[in-house]
């Protein structure tokens, strides 16, 4: 074993455009596309169509964003990076809390959710009260995580290639699945919108975006990110990666959505109407609605793939968050917030040390606990804090390290217009999270910023020479998102509902802006990154 200070064991720069593209598309097409289309359509009828495209659209230009960064600064587990380079360590050390409880939680969420699929033919993995993971159901979770591990560590040409084919799968699909269903029901008329329910459903185009998953169904888009420095061309494949990913997984998402909503049966649709078409006949099936309605037409064999699907498309995702989870990790331990061991590389270039503990911390998250279920899901909901800080970084880096010091090998256009836009869609996401969520997320990190702080003391560091010149704004900027929060839409944010919509799209997208402008005068100066450049 080496660790990255051996120059004779680095990361292996063997990931190809194709790898890194199917990795980002692994994470987009999850399997939350099993079920998205029918809560969508409860939200907006006919227009949730509109859902998927105006949602597609706000995560490629953040997308956009984190093309530049990655192309900037192309390390594996950059995201870790970003935060520093443009405002210290303080911030660092606060996001690479969010960055760690994002990434190690998804492949035990992921792990659950095939297993909660499996249950179907297996009944003995969940106790059927409560939800929770049997004894043996908790036996075959760890085994599961581990495996993604060990698959892991044969190095990233064998992670892109297992990868690239988990995702021709996840491709073909939802593919098949389309035109199955547009060839086997496609009633017309479900696309007709009543006069009285066109304000409903036009409102409900923006519901949909945060209560039905239409936004947190692109947020995978960043896994070719974290293994930018994996690639022998990063300024080339990870904006391909990016970019492609979120327009591939737009165009699948609006094909699905168009084919359910036609093949709903217009019996049905008349007896249940759009909001409560849980409740229609079949429905309810483990496997999802689009298996219940392929079942309803006469596709058999439709409903039986998609029921393979149920278990494969998680694990899939489960395995892309395993590798990305060890690279987020290695870059925490270079950047000093744990101990530097965890930088160690195998003979394949694998961290393996970040590996064995986003394993072991994964198995914690899989404790067989009905109320424990809960908290893991929230903790895996901290991942949409995360993406906030990009535009931040881009506008802050745009101005304290500019292209005649460091040339950007892709370049967003119209920073200015585009970058505020993208933290207003970023908060947005947040916003949408909910009340309860964030309220919890928060919490998680101020005891992580507590702990930190605590430990700093133990160490006799001072706490008066961390730059919270450059990291005060994020306090008023989560205050200020929790309230607002609080006092949200009833239906989207769980909030007193004094704020209503549109209206609070249009508060959080003045207070967003007004948190930019502070944040982006409070970025550190051009030698402090350079120098943090340089001791990288």
């Amino acid at each position: 074993m080496a660790d990255l200070s051996n120059k004779k064991i680095a990361l292996r720069r063997e990931a190809g455009v194709i790898g890194l593209l199917y990795a980002s598309l692994g994470g987009i097409i999850g399997s939350g596309w099993l079920k998205g289309p029918m809560e969508a359509a409860q939200q907006a009828g006919p227009l949730s169509i509109f859902s998927w495209l105006v949602g597609g659209i706000a995560i490629l230009l953040l997308a956009l964003v984190y093309a530049e960064l990655a192309t900037l600064f192309p390390r594996s587990g950059a995201v870790v990076h970003f935060p520093h380079l443009s405002h210290g360590v303080l911030l660092s050390r606060i996001w690479s809390w969010i960055l760690f409880l994002g990434y190690v939680s998804v492949a035990p969420v992921e792990v659950l959710a095939t297993l909660g699929y499996m249950a179907n033919i297996w009944p003995w993995l969940i106790y059927p009260k409560n939800h929770a993971l049997t004894p043996a159901g908790f036996g075959f979770a760890v085994l599961m995580l581990a495996f993604f591990t060990v698959l892991n560590l044969f190095g990233i040409k064998w992670v892109m290639r297992i990868s690239t084919t988990a995702g021709w799968w996840k491709l073909a699909v939802p593919l098949v699945t389309i035109i199955g269903l547009l060839i086997g029901a496609h009633h017309t008329g479900n696309l007709h919108i009543q006069p009285h329910q066109l304000a409903p459903n036009i409102r409900g185009v923006f519901t949909a975006l945060g209560t039905a998953g239409v936004i947190f169904s692109f947020l995978g888009f960043r896994q070719a990110v974290e293994l930018a420095g994996e690639t022998s061309q990063p300024q080339r494949y990870v904006p391909i990666a990016v970019i492609g990913s979120v327009v591939i997984g737009m165009v699948i998402y609006i094909g699905l959505q168009l084919a359910f909503v036609m093949a709903i049966s217009p019996a049905e649709l008349a007896k249940y109407g759009w909001a409560a078409l849980d409740h229609a006949r079949g429905f309810t099936v483990g496997a999802g609605p689009l298996a219940a309605l392929a079942s309803g037409i006469g596709l058999a064999w439709l409903a039986m793939l998609l029921y393979a699907d149920a278990i494969v498309s998680p694990g899939g995702t489960g395995f892309i968050y395993a590798t990305t989870s060890s690279r987020v990790i290695g870059a925490m331990s270079e950047d000093g917030f744990i101990h530097s061991s965890l930088q160690r590389l195998n003979r394949f270039g694998v961290p393996w040390a970040a590996g064995i503990v986003s394993f072991v911390v994964g198995c914690f998250f899989m404790l067989p606990f009905p109320s424990w279920h809960k908290m893991v899901n929230e903790i895996s909901d901290v991942m949409v804090l995360s993406y906030g800080i990009g535009p931040v970084v881009l506008l802050s880096l745009r101005r304290t390290l500019p292209e005649a010091s460091r040339p950007r090998p892709f370049r967003v256009p119209m920073a200015d217009i585009l970058a505020p836009i993208t933290f207003i869609i970023s908060n947005l996401i947040v916003y949408w999270s909910g009340f309860a969520t964030l309220t919890f997320l928060l919490e998680v990190i101020a005891a992580a910023l507590a702990l930190f702080l605590a430990w700093r003391l133990i160490k006799r560091e001072s706490i008066a020479g961390l730059p919270w010149k450059s990291t005060w704004w994020v306090f008023p900027y989560l205050g200020g998102l929790w309230i607002l929060d609080g006092i949200g839409s009833k239906s989207m944010t769980g909030g007193l509902g004094y704020l209503k919509f549109p209206y609070d799209v249009i508060v959080v997208a003045v207070f967003s802006v007004m948190i930019l402008y502070v944040a982006v005068n409070s970025a550190v100066p051009m030698e402090e990154i350079q120098a943090y450049i340089d001791n990288l």
